[in-house]
């Protein structure tokens, strides 16, 4: 339990008002007094600048109507899975699928996960025993702290990108040792330097784990991702791809080898425990992956939305943006109230652009986070660079 439940708890406890429903009560009332208490908000008809359908593809009309093309043509229709890939919910489509998606990222094998958090949760619980160790960039996805802390193994984080601190790591690491980082940082839309730390992993003798989610589907080479940008596919020992973001649907997959995949299959809970993604969804997979093969003009048109968005930003030097090349472009606005306040001025010139709050970034590193899209037009880019401009 972290330190401040447990405050909360003892607190309860004196007062003699210990009850669940006084802990729910007292915990969100915390969060409302940080300014940090989250609430679910319904689609509104704002512009898109905060979605992470980089491609466009989860609104794609032509997407759909493929999807639904090969879905009437297929024999073998069932509303849901039935159950678990173990029990009753493998098919041939899904094993096929796995050797597809295997073959486009050039990876020996594949196996399909209901969500990118779940195939992070099952990858690492399952991999991590006592005697190893895992490091991980300070900066890594929530679902990667969650896997490794279902873990025992000795847990050691690295300053972001930085290769000094890494080595630091790896030099007092014992048993197996695994690094783990995404190629695109959710929150700062900064890329690792996959490059040095592949070379860096290899003289020390450790797996490097690359969680590919936002760069699939966006990178230059048909949005392959980083690793084969670079051609460290013999570098890697497992890639996480999702399907959710550039992808337009929804799932992932964990790409290894063979002997990886027979692992997670045996040891992986997050795979053995929960019923199979229906065919329909896996459908959208398949089609998504056919349909980005047909997209490298997008891509290139995605970045240079891209890079006109940071110049006209950037005459404004009052503003700090992180740095990034990737959709994912971040302002700092310190502070929950102030970042809060800027999103919604911005919401209310008709973009949708949303406040990222601590605890999600460190305290002080609070931002708008700004997701660029093959869907938005110069025009809308400059008339919200404007807006941010004139409210900051």
């Amino acid at each position: 339990m972290k330190k401040k439940q447990l405050k909360v708890y003892k607190r309860l406890n004196q007062n003699n008002s210990f009850s669940a429903d006084n802990f729910l009560a007292q915990s969100l009332k915390r969060r409302e007094e940080q300014n940090a208490l989250r609430n679910l908000t319904y689609p509104n008809n704002l512009i898109d600048f905060c979605s992470n359908d980089y491609l466009g593809f989860a609104k794609s009309e032509e997407l759909g109507n493929k999807i639904s093309e090969e879905y009437n043509a297929y024999l073998f229709k069932r509303n849901g899975s039935t159950g678990s890939r173990l029990l009753a919910g493998n098919t041939d489509y899904v094993e096929q699928l796995e050797k597809i998606i295997s073959g486009f990222h050039q990876a020996k094998a594949g196996l399909i996960y209901n969500s990118g958090y779940d195939a992070n949760l099952g990858l690492f619980s399952a991999l991590l025993q006592k005697e190893d160790t895992i490091i991980y960039d300070e900066l890594i996805h929530a679902s990667i702290h969650d896997g490794i802390k279902l873990s025992s193994a000795t847990k050691y984080p690295f300053k972001h990108n930085d290769i000094l601190h890494l080595e630091e790591r790896l030099k007092i690491s014992k048993g197996v040792i695994y690094v783990a980082i995404e190629s695109i940082y959710s929150m700062d839309g900064d890329a690792a330097i996959i490059k040095e730390i592949a070379n860096l992993c290899r003289k020390h003798n450790a797996n490097l784990i690359v969680d590919e989610a936002h760069a699939t589907g966006v990178t230059s080479n048909v949005g392959k991702g980083l690793v084969q940008l670079f051609n460290l596919e013999q570098e890697v020992f497992a890639r996480v791809h999702t399907f959710g973001k550039g992808l337009g649907c929804h799932g992932a997959i964990v790409l290894g080898s063979t002997l990886l995949r027979d692992y997670l299959i045996n040891f992986s809970r997050s795979f053995i425990y929960t019923t199979a993604l229906p065919v329909k969804s896996l459908i959208a997979i398949h089609q998504s992956y056919l349909l980005l093969k047909m997209r490298g003009k997008d891509i290139i048109h995605l970045h240079q939305l891209i890079d006109y968005f940071k110049t006209e930003l950037l005459k404004n030097k009052n503003i700090r943006l992180i740095n990034s090349n990737s959709s994912i472009q971040s302002i700092i606005i310190s502070g929950n109230n102030e970042v809060k306040y800027l999103a919604k001025a911005i919401q209310e010139k008709g973009f949708d652009v949303r406040p990222i709050l601590s605890p999600t970034v460190p305290k002080g590193k609070e931002r708008l986070r700004i997701c660029i899209h093959t869907f938005n037009t110069k025009g809308e880019i400059k008339t919200l660079v404007e807006t941010i401009g004139m409210l900051i």
